[in-house]
């Protein structure tokens, strides 16, 4: 399966386990929660969403990498303990708490958070000596003499044989006791992730043609040549950050995040072309409708994967907007939600749920402000040190706090102190937030309408409005605005064109 379905399955699976019944006992009991063992090539996101998951069920999360683990530091060093047994004292072997369990105990201490995950990565690639302590791990679900603490479900993950020569297989009376989820790469839920974090254009565009070189691990007589989606992740971030260095990667650099010389080769030269797509086309101008003649002549001469390359330019322009407008709008959901609470009791306008609905009493206004600021810098901190929080929300938690001290240092400095001299204020902040938000809603549909212009003029109803249209449907910040925004000619051509058997034939002839 993909790595998207792998993902809601461990979903489901911890759902399953942490649900109790009326006595508040699991309703399956922890010696009936099998282990999950994900198997897959490496690369495929396997670690990544571990972290994912415990955000979204909100529950605690230890990982290990088992191959930097020794026998002693798994599961503990060995010390004589005295006992009584028959009446005779006796010197037994005991071991100290694995470092393992600990940082379980650990976890909890610092969050509160009492169930979790804990994850433990290459499980299969273990040396000999420490082989036997992993069988016990998911057998008995202990390390040493000390089991893991109910409420805590083991997830591993480990490479098939044929990607590491270090694997050693499990026997059957281990696979047994283990649920087992396979995983293999997938481009199509890779690139409906890649467009949510902002995977750079010419990653996605270039794979969208060459998803052959999407997951690709051989090996030959020149050794080990791979390309994985680890890989494209990672130097697309790379990418990003030299071109606001105004650095250059060149063959070299990709090489040393896609280790196949032909495919990081052909990346190279793509990204080349694309840079010079951009500077040639000018976008920016393109989606302000200014278009030059000169442009659309080029364009009736140039071979198809240029005018692809042109159309990615027009959609990775467009979603960057629509990112940002997506931003905005919860930054201001977020903030109404505050903001309301402050309404004096008996004013008009307030919530469908009654006059006084949402309202929190406070002692002042400015003091409601200072603790809500005070607590929302609490709780992110709290968030981040349990690693609850991924980067997004804590951008927003960022911003809204910013926000929040902007109004309070706008109310001390003009003594405002009765609840409606606050509203004044506030109502005067966010009403200027709802402004941006709206005047950008309105350029980001302005824009869209100009890239439609544009497309219509250069290529009309042809196989190119196609991949622009499906780029359109599959994107995830472009999805987001279109529910949102009425684009008559979006629906147009989503009714007219059969964007996905006609894309698939298109791709298909490119990819000959």
């Amino acid at each position: 399966m993909n790595i998207k379905r792998a993902k809601e399955e461990i979903k489901n699976t911890i759902e399953a386990y942490l649900l109790r019944d009326r006595y508040g006992a699991y309703e399956i009991p922890p010696i009936r929660q099998r282990p999950v063992l994900l198997i897959g090539p490496p690369g495929v996101g396997k670690t990544q969403i571990m972290e994912q998951i415990s955000q979204e069920c909100r529950i605690g999360l230890v990982s290990y990498t088992i191959t930097h683990h020794t026998r002693q530091s798994a599961i503990g060093l060995p010390f004589i303990q005295d006992r009584i047994y028959d009446s005779r004292r006796c010197s037994v072997t005991e071991y100290t708490m694995s470092e393992i369990v600990a940082s379980i105990y650990d976890k909890i201490a610092d969050t509160g958070l009492s169930e979790g995950i804990l994850f433990i990565d290459e499980i299969n690639c273990v040396s000999e000596t420490l082989a036997p302590t992993m069988l016990q791990f998911l057998q008995c679900k202990t390390f040493g003499n000390h089991s893991i603490p109910q409420g805590w479900i083991i997830v591993a993950a480990g490479n098939p044989p044929e990607y590491n020569k270090s694997v050693r297989e499990f026997d059957i009376v281990t696979l047994d006791r283990i649920k087992m989820i396979p995983v293999e790469a997938d481009f199509g839920v890779w690139r409906e992730y890649a467009q949510q974090v902002h995977i750079h254009p010419a990653v996605i565009s270039y794979l969208d043609v060459k998803k052959q070189n999407f997951c690709r691990i051989e090996t030959n007589v020149d050794g080990k040549l791979f390309a994985t989606p680890r890989g494209w992740e990672d130097l697309s971030r790379l990418i990003e950050v030299y071109e606001k260095l105004h650095k250059t990667v060149d063959r070299e650099v990709v090489f040393q995040y896609i280790q196949y010389p032909l495919i990081a080769k052909d990346f190279a030269n793509y990204l080349e072309l694309y840079y010079k797509y951009e500077k040639d086309y000018q976008v920016e101008a393109i989606l302000d409708g200014q278009v030059k003649e000169a442009v659309y002549s080029r364009l009736e001469r140039a071979p198809f994967d240029e005018r692809m390359s042109v159309i990615s330019l027009v959609l990775a322009a467009l979603n960057s907007g629509f990112q940002s407008l997506q931003e905005k709008g919860r930054r201001l959901e977020r903030l109404e939600k505050i903001f309301r609470r402050l309404k004096p009791k008996g004013m008009k306008g307030t919530d469908a749920g009654g006059e006084d609905a949402g309202r929190t009493e406070y002692d002042s206004p400015a003091e409601y402000l200072a603790g809500l600021t005070a607590g929302m810098q609490a709780e992110r901190k709290y968030k981040l040190e349990s690693k609850l929080l991924s980067r997004k929300e804590d951008y927003l938690y960022q911003d809204v706090t910013a926000v929040l001290e902007k109004v309070l240092q706008v109310i001390k400095a003009e003594s405002r102190q009765t609840e409606e001299e606050v509203w004044e204020k506030v109502s005067e902040i966010f009403d200027a937030e709802n402004e941006a938000y709206e005047v950008l809603f309105e350029l980001c549909g302005g824009r869209l309408e100009h890239a439609f212009d544009f497309m219509e003029a250069a290529f009309g109803s042809g196989q190119e409005m196609v991949v622009f249209v499906t780029g359109l449907n599959t994107g995830f910040y472009s999805v987001d605005f279109l529910q949102e925004y009425e684009c008559q000619r979006y629906y147009q051509y989503n009714k007219m064109l059969l964007f996905d058997d006609r894309e698939r034939e298109i791709l298909k002839q490119m990819e000959s």
